[in-house]
């Protein structure tokens, strides 16, 4: 099955029409409690649609209402690690765009490459660099989605990174803006790799996002990045770093990051 397909599956279990799709990255799940919850589908009911196998990522869809505003939550995405091919990496964005959703936000936990970001900062991604993984959009086009060669000069929408930040200053919230590069994946990066990402621009590297965000502008759909910054990755040659580190730094500074959704939530639907 195809993301129409998909869509059209899910519309025959629901009539709920989100509004907004946010996707719920590593230990930011949060959120997910501050839903008036309409319906909830589970990846492993829908045909051909790929499950989430990390720790964390529960593999569902939410719908329901964040103060009022109709939402759709991706609670537990799948990473091309996982050894699905990035086609199948991008369908649940996709699908959420086809059920409705005109903006949809993208988080994740991410390393920091600058070292002005600490462990618990909250980066508004400003841009990214996506050479080191394959392109969703490589195959045939799908001219119902999109052109065959999109513009990636403005994949984060300015006027709801604005809404973010004056949020944020409102909240007395710290949020930088920075460059997001994702790499494969599954191993964290070595010392040499973390300085090789840094000389490229980047601010955070992580394993998902850049993906989906392509896909996304591709389609049209307005694209707003937020990164958690959970480790060091630059200058890390004497840090050990887990998944349970991650998720437990992600938990603490995700209550933070709820806070600015939601707030900024109810901006962007006026």
């Amino acid at each position: 099955m195809d993301a129409f397909e998909i869509a059209d599956k899910v519309k025959s279990m629901t009539d709920f029409t989100p509004k907004i799709g946010i996707v719920l990255g590593s230990g930011l799940e949060g959120l997910s409690r501050e839903i008036e919850v309409v319906d909830r589908i589970s990846y492993d009911s829908l045909p051909d649609f790929p499950k989430s196998t990390v720790a964390g990522h529960k593999g569902e869809y939410i719908f329901g209402y964040i103060d009022s505003v109709p939402v759709v939550l991706m609670n537990g995405r799948v990473h091309y690690y996982e050894g699905y091919p990035m086609s199948a990496v991008v369908t649940p964005v996709k699908v959420m765009a086809l059920l409705g959703a005109k903006t949809i936000i993208l988080t994740n936990a991410s390393g920091s490459l600058n070292r002005d970001f600490g462990p618990g900062t909250l980066m508004c991604i400003s841009d990214h660099i996506s050479m080191l993984v394959p392109s969703p959009l490589i195959g045939p086009n799908d001219d119902r989605l999109g052109t065959r060669f999109p513009e990636m000069s403005q994949v984060y929408n300015k006027e709801l990174r604005a809404l973010l930040h004056e949020t944020a200053d409102e909240e007395g919230i710290r949020l930088v803006d920075g460059v997001y590069i994702q790499v494969t994946g599954p191993s964290y990066e070595s010392p040499a790799e973390s300085r090789m990402l840094a000389g490229f621009g980047a601010d955070a590297v992580g394993m998902s996002t850049v993906c989906e965000a392509m896909v996304l502008n591709y389609m049209g759909v307005k694209v707003l990045g937020i990164s958690c910054i959970t480790d060091m990755a630059i200058d890390n040659e004497d840090i050990q770093v887990t998944h349970e580190e991650v998720q437990k730094v992600a938990a603490e500074a995700g209550k933070d990051m709820v806070r600015l959704i939601k707030k900024t939530l109810v901006k962007i639907n006026k």
